[in-house]
């Protein structure tokens, strides 16, 4: 049986890397986003290596219509679905003075919502195949632990740990696993937005802004989106199989439990 897995916010930064890493175990890959641009590029990239693994579904998670359009989509395509990966998000860095309605809708209705109606896309169409499978989401470091100035991020990612684990046991007597990565600081365009949003309120540079979240990270270093993927390829796969509810932190050392 082929594996075939629905890829969220796979445009650039860590989905680029999940969907190329998945590719590469051998999965036929929706590389879902909003930026057609973005998608066709990423997947012409893996189609280039891996001849028709790789489909571009231009999808709006906010939208619950656009999930289950593009879930069918891939399901036309490649005639199955076994893994949802529920990995795009917007991560505002919003002092909570600062907070309004539209920063917490516009991050509520993607990182929220987008979860929300990919789980339920899931599962309709496991239900219509007739069989079990996974749902990945993407939650954070900072949805493990309290960081300044995130306060609607964070809140977003926390409430996708609370939706992970209680959908983990709702969905369980299907045979559907539910669990969330949970990656600290990498090198993608959206952490490199949020150090200069960093650096210009505090006054400072883009460098500095990175500088704040590279200290407290044991391993001295940022993560590669490479190494993120690694850790949801071992929650797409086999070996990750008696594993439902639970958060696989990769974060170089910086939340211990």
């Amino acid at each position: 049986m082929t594996e075939v897995a629905f890829v969220t916010g796979a445009g650039q930064g860590i989905g680029e890397a999940i969907v190329k890493r998945l590719a590469d175990d051998g999965f036929k890959v929706a590389v879902v986003g909003r930026t057609l641009s973005k998608l066709e590029r990423v997947a012409n990239e893996i189609n280039a290596i891996h001849p028709n693994a790789a489909l571009p579904v231009l999808a709006d998670v906010a939208k619950r219509e656009d999930v289950f359009a593009g879930v069918a989509k891939t399901i036309e395509a490649f005639g199955d679905l076994t893994v949802m990966i529920n990995n795009a998000g917007v991560a505002p860095t919003t002092p909570i003075m600062e907070v309004d309605e539209e920063t917490i809708d516009w991050t509520f209705d993607i990182n929220i919502k987008g979860t929300v109606w990919g789980i339920q896309a899931a599962v309709e169409a496991f239900k219509q195949l007739k069989h079990g499978g996974k749902i990945i989401n993407a939650t954070s470091q900072a949805g493990v632990e309290g960081n300044p100035n995130l306060t609607v991020y964070g809140a977003s990612k926390f409430a996708i740990r609370g939706i992970t684990q209680t959908t983990a046991k709702e969905l369980a007597p299907l045979g559907i696993t539910v669990n969330a990565f949970a990656p600290g600081i990498v090198k993608t365009p959206m952490m490199f937005d949020i150090a200069h949003e960093v650096g210009q309120n505090a006054g400072k540079s883009d460098e500095w802004g990175m500088e704040q979240f590279s200290d407290g990270i044991a391993l001295g270093r940022l993560s590669e989106p490479e190494e993120v993927a690694s850790g949801v390829a071992f929650l797409a796969g086999h070996d990750s199989s008696y594993m439902t509810g639970q958060t696989l932190v990769t974060d170089g050392g910086m939340v211990f439990h």
